[in-house]
């Protein structure tokens, strides 16, 4: 008699536990869990993407009225000049913060590793004025 309860309470039991264990079992994946979001460099484009990060973080120092003053001359603004910048290696590598190069945007915090690829792509596409 004592058997036949052992292996009732053992079956119960094991029941209970993979219900409770199958039942607590979800998919999730990283962009959901942790609100990731991928970084789209298929459509880059100075208007659409890269001019919002430098009008965030770069023009500050860096526009037509600041330049002179607190950019070191380096106007971003105007296209012919962040052209000019963009085909400098001193540009990436600034915001990139490489150790060869003055780190920007200066007293702020880098660029999201996002933006930096968002912008990597424009100049790596041409700098195109689009």
């Amino acid at each position: 008699m004592k058997n036949k309860g052992s292996v009732f309470l053992s079956y119960l039991f094991l029941s209970i536990f993979f219900s409770f264990a199958f039942s607590s079992c979800e998919w999730k994946n990283e962009e959901t869990e942790f609100g990731i979001v991928v970084c789209d460099t298929s459509q880059v484009t100075l208007s659409g993407t890269v001019k919002p990060i430098l009008q965030g973080n770069c023009y500050s120092c860096h526009s037509s009225s600041t330049a002179g003053t607190a950019g070191a001359g380096i106007n971003l603004e105007n296209y012919t000049s962040l052209k000019s910048s963009a085909n400098n290696a001193s540009f990436l590598g600034s915001i990139k913060h490489s150790s060869a190069y003055s780190s920007m945007p200066k007293g702020a915090a880098k660029l999201s590793s996002c933006d930096i690829r968002l912008i990597e792509m424009w100049v790596k596409n041409g700098a195109n004025n689009d």
